[in-house]
C-alpha cells in the first residue's frame, strides 16, 4: 500500500505540474456510503477541479433536473411503502420485479387490499408486465408523446384537477399550447399505442386516485430523458396526484446509496446539497470546511474553470481522446480514478477502451478486479487497489425514498483491503492537503465517520440534510420494531413520532422528517410542504410563481404563497429554520410547480423528439432532435449533424436493454458469486420467434448484434447466444447490460491477475448500444438505439 499510494500521489503531482488540476477524472461511486461520497467530493474541490462523477449521470441524472425544475427537489415525492395507499399504480420505463423485487410486495399489496389498478407500460412484456390489470406496449423513446396522448384526454373529458392546475402551477396555458400537436390519432402513429388503448389508460387513472407514478432507466435514458420524466410531472398535476398519500412520483433509483451520494455532489455540476458551483456555493462550502476562500480559489486552474461544469463518467473518455482545442478546458485529462464503478456500464466502451490505454495514470478502487482493469492492453501505469465492502465500513446510506439509516461495520476489512474512506484521507495527506482536509467548522475529525456526518449536517441546508444527527439515525436502528410499515411512523419509545430514516428534509433534531413532499394536509413541523419557490416570486412573463391563497400547509402563519426565507441556505446556526418552523413556515418558501421551465432553451415545455437512431426516419422531420451543442460538460454534442435517415435501411432493429434479477449495475460484484452465476450462468439476447425464423436462428444459437458505431475494424458488435421469448416485439432486440470479460468475440481472461477471474464472463451490451446524450445532464441513450444481427 505504502509503495502504491507513494508512486500515485507522486504521478499525479507530476501530471498536475505538467497539465494542471483539470487532468484528472475521478469516477466516484454509489456503493460508498454518505460520508466517503461527501469525503470524495470534498477531495476533489481542495485538489482544484470538478471533474468528479458517478453512476446517477447515467441512470437519474434526467429525473434530478426534471423534477428540481419542476418542483424544487429531484428526488421520489413519496415512499415504496406509500404504494399500499395508492388507487392506481402507472408503472413506465421500469420493471419493478427485475430492479426492485422487494418494492413489488408493496405494489402487490396496493392491488390485492386497496384494488389498485396495475398499469405496466413498457416495449417489453416484462415480468412486472405478468402482475398487470393493463399491460400497454409502446415504441420506446416515445414517452412524451404517450403521456400527452392520456394527458389531452384527460382534459377533454374534464378529468383533470382544476384546483391544483389553479392554485400550485404556474405555466398551464404554453402546456396546452403544446398539446395541440398531440390528437389521439398522432400520438398512436407515433408511439404503437392504440387510440383504445390510451383512452383505456387515462380513464383507469382518472377515476382510481390518488395514483402513482414509478419509473426507471426504462424513462430516463434518452436524448430527451429529462422532458420525458418532467412529462410524468405533468401528468400527476394535471391528476391533482401531487402532495398526498398513495399519489406522487415514486422514482425507483438502483444502487443502496445512489440517492445519497448524489446528494452529497459526487456530481460534475454541483457541490453538495444541489449548491452548484457559483461562487456563492463555493463560499458557503468554504465556511463549512473552516477553509480560506482565497486558497480554495487558488486550487484550480482558474477561476472561470472553478464555476464551470466538468467531464461526466458518460463522456469522460473524450478529455482524453480529442484535441484540446475542441475541449471546454485547456488540457486532456491524463489520469483517472475508477472508484466503484464498472467501465460496462457506460455506453460507446470502444472509445473507453482506447482512453484508457491513452491516459498516464489509471487507478482501479474496488473489492474484485473490475472491466476497468482488464479492458486496455497497457502492461504498466496501471494500479488496482482492493477497497473493503460495504460489511468492513460503517455510514450513513440514503434509499430511495430519502431515508438516510446507519450501517454497521461487521468485521475489520480483510486481507490487504482498506475502508475507502482511509484511502481519501490517505491521498490528502500524501497531496499536502491533510490537515485542512481533516476538519469543519465543527473542529478537527476525531470520530470516524461520525464527525463528517456532522460536518454534512452543517452543511447541507438546502434539502434539509441537517437533523438526520447520528445519534438519531442509530437511535432509530435499535427501536427499527417501532415503526409503522405503511405509515413509516414509529410508535412510542424515544422515537415516538419520528419517520421511518428522518427522510429530507428534516430541518431539525426535532423534525420527524418528510415522508411526502409538497403535502399541505399537515403542519410544516410534521412534514408538511408547498412546492418550492427556487425561481423567484415572478416569472418572465409578469405571472406569480407563488401558490395561491388557501394552499399552504395546515396551521402556516401565511395563507398563500410566499418566498424563501433570507439567509436559508447559509445560516449554519440553524435560526432561520426554527424561526420559519416556529412560524409553520417551510424555509424554502411556498412556490407553485413549472409547467413552463423557461430556463431550458431547448424545451420549455416537454416535447417528444424522436431518438437520435430512430427507426422511423418519416418522422425525424416533424419531431425533430436536438441541435449540436459545441461545449456540453466540457465536450461536444452531436444531434442533427449526426442524424442519418438511412441507419435503418442497414440497421433496421431497436436495440434496448435493461436488468437481470441477478445482477445489478455493471455486474462487478455479482459475478464474483458463485450462487447468482449459478442462478444466470451466461449472456443472451432477446428476440421475437419472428425475427429468429426470419433469420433461421434457433434457441441457444450464436449470434452478432451489430450497431452503426464505427470502429477500426468495422461496426461495433457483440457475440450472444439467443434466447427466443414473446416478451420481444418483432422489430426489436434486448440485451441485459451486467456483462463484461468478453468484447466482439474476444474473450479476456488472460487479462485477469491469477486468482481473480470472475466466475461470470460475457459480452458487453454498452459495446454497442448507440451514440445519443440527453442535452439537459448528458444521460446516455441506452433503451432506444438501432441493431441488426446474423447468425454467427
Amino acid at each position: 500500500w505504502d509503495t502504491a499510494m507513494s508512486e500515485i500521489t507522486a504521478k499525479l503531482q507530476t501530471i498536475r505540474k505538467k497539465y494542471g488540476p483539470d487532468s484528472l477524472m475521478i469516477l466516484g461511486s454509489a456503493h460508498h456510503n454518505n460520508e466517503t461520497a461527501y469525503a470524495l467530493r470534498k477531495f476533489a474541490a481542495f485538489w482544484g477541479s470538478n471533474n468528479i462523477d458517478h453512476q446517477a449521470r447515467i441512470c437519474h441524472s434526467t429525473t434530478v433536473a426534471g423534477l428540481a425544475n419542476v418542483w424544487g427537489y429531484g428526488a421520489m415525492t413519496n415512499s415504496m411503502n406509500d404504494i399500499r395507499n395508492s388507487k392506481s399504480v402507472l408503472i413506465i420505463g421500469e420493471n419493478v420485479c427485475t430492479s426492485h423485487p422487494i418494492a413489488m410486495q408493496h405494489i402487490l399489496t396496493a392491488k390485492e387490499e386497496n384494488r389498485a389498478q396495475i398499469i405496466v407500460v413498457d416495449p417489453r412484456f416484462s415480468q412486472t408486465a405478468a402482475f398487470a390489470n393493463k399491460y400497454v406496449r409502446h415504441r420506446s423513446g416515445t414517452d412524451v408523446a404517450f403521456i400527452y396522448g392520456l394527458v389531452n384526454i384527460i382534459l377533454k373529458n374534464g378529468w383533470e384537477d382544476k384546483k391544483m392546475i389553479q392554485d400550485r402551477t404556474y405555466g398551464f396555458s404554453n402546456l396546452k399550447e403544446e398539446l395541440k400537436r398531440y390528437d389521439p390519432e398522432t400520438v398512436s402513429d407515433i408511439t404503437g399505442v392504440s387510440v383504445a388503448d390510451l383512452e383505456h389508460t387515462a380513464r383507469l387513472l382518472a377515476e382510481n386516485t390518488p395514483g402513482t407514478v414509478i419509473w426507471a432507466m426504462g424513462g430516463t435514458q434518452h436524448t430527451n430523458g429529462t422532458s420525458v420524466t418532467r412529462s410524468y410531472c405533468v401528468l400527476q398535476l394535471v391528476l391533482g396526484n401531487m402532495g398526498k398519500a398513495g399519489g406522487g412520483t415514486n422514482v425507483f433509483r438502483g444502487h443502496d446509496n445512489v440517492q445519497g451520494a448524489t446528494d452529497l455532489g459526487v456530481l460534475s455540476n454541483t457541490l453538495p446539497g444541489y449548491y452548484g458551483l457559483s461562487k456563492g456555493a463555493y463560499k458557503h462550502w468554504s465556511n463549512v470546511w473552516d477553509v480560506d476562500n482565497d486558497w480554495i480559489n487558488g486550487r484550480f486552474a482558474n477561476e472561470k474553470i472553478q464555476h464551470k461544469v466538468g467531464f461526466t463518467v458518460a463522456r469522460w473518455y473524450e478529455g482524453v481522446l480529442m484535441d484540446p482545442k475542441e475541449l471546454g478546458q485547456d488540457e486532456n485529462v491524463h489520469a483517472a480514478f475508477y472508484w466503484g464503478h464498472s467501465t460496462n456500464s457506460q455506453s460507446q466502451l470502444d472509445r473507453i477502451k482506447t482512453a484508457l490505454d491513452k491516459v498516464e495514470l489509471l487507478v482501479d478502487i474496488d473489492p474484485f478486479v473490475t472491466t476497468t482493469s482488464i479492458l486496455p492492453d497497457r502492461k504498466d501505469g496501471v494500479y488496482i487497489l482492493p477497497a473493503a465492502t460495504v460489511y468492513e465500513q460503517s455510514g450513513s446510506v440514503t434509499n430511495s425514498n430519502r431515508d438516510i439509516q446507519w450501517r454497521n461495520q461487521v468485521v475489520k476489512p480483510v486481507w490487504e483491503s482498506r475502508k475507502d474512506l482511509d484511502i481519501v484521507i490517505d491521498l490528502a495527506e500524501r497531496l499536502g492537503f491533510g490537515d485542512k482536509f481533516k476538519k469543519s467548522k465543527n473542529g478537527a475529525w476525531k470520530q470516524l465517520p461520525e464527525d463528517i456526518t456532522r460536518e454534512w449536517n452543517l452543511g447541507m441546508r438546502t434539502i434539509g440534510m441537517t437533523g438526520q444527527t447520528v445519534e438519531r439515525m442509530k437511535r432509530q436502528q435499535e427501536w427499527a420494531h417501532a415503526f409503522d410499515l405503511k405509515t413509516k411512523i414509529a410508535e412510542g419509545g424515544p422515537v415516538d413520532g419520528e419517520q421511518w430514516g428522518l427522510p429530507w428534509p428534516c430541518w431539525t433534531d426535532k423534525h420527524p422528517g418528510t415522508h411526502i413532499l409538497y403535502r399541505t394536509s399537515i403542519p410544516v413541523a410534521k412534514g408538511g410542504l408547498g412546492f418550492r419557490a427556487r425561481w423567484g416570486v415572478k416569472a418572465p412573463d409578469g405571472n406569480t410563481l407563488l401558490a395561491g391563497k388557501g394552499a399552504a400547509p395546515v396551521d402556516s402563519s401565511i395563507n398563500e404563497g410566499y418566498a424563501e426565507m433570507k439567509n436559508w441556505k447559509t445560516d449554519l446556526t440553524g435560526k432561520v429554520f426554527e424561526e420559519a418552523i416556529a412560524k409553520g413556515l417551510a424555509p424554502y418558501g411556498n412556490g407553485r410547480a413549472r409547467f413552463n421551465v423557461w430556463t431550458f432553451k431547448d424545451d420549455p415545455v416537454p416535447k417528444h423528439r424522436e431518438p437520435l437512431h430512430s427507426p422511423r426516419p418519416d418522422l425525424i422531420t416533424e419531431w425533430v432532435t436536438y441541435d449540436d451543442v459545441k461545449d456540453h460538460y466540457r465536450v461536444p454534442t452531436l444531434y442533427k449533424s449526426l442524424q442519418k435517415a438511412d441507419w435503418v435501411k442497414q440497421y433496421p432493429l431497436i436495440l434496448s436493454t435493461g436488468r437481470q434479477v441477478e445482477f445489478e449495475g455493471g455486474g462487478n460484484s455479482e459475478r464474483n458469486c458463485w450462487w447468482l452465476v449459478e442462478l444466470q450462468p451466461e449472456m443472451y439476447m432477446e428476440i421475437h420467434p419472428k425475427l429468429a425464423n426470419d433469420n433461421r436462428i434457433r434457441h441457444g444459437d450464436w449470434v452478432w448484434v451489430e450497431s452503426p458505431e464505427d470502429t477500426d475494424s468495422g461496426p461495433s458488435r457483440v457475440k450472444v447466444k439467443a434466447k427466443i421469448t414473446r416478451r420481444v416485439s418483432p422489430d426489436m432486440v434486448y440485451l441485459p447490460f451486467h456483462w463484461g470479460g468478453v468484447m466482439s468475440g474476444v474473450d479476456l481472461s488472460n487479462k485477469y491477475p491469477e486468482g481473480y477471474l470472475p466466475y461470470g464472463m460475457g459480452e458487453s451490451a454498452n459495446t454497442v448500444t448507440n451514440y445519443g446524450y440527453d442535452r439537459i445532464t448528458q444521460m446516455q441513450e441506452t433503451k432506444t438505439g438501432l441493431c441488426r444481427i446474423k447468425k454467427a
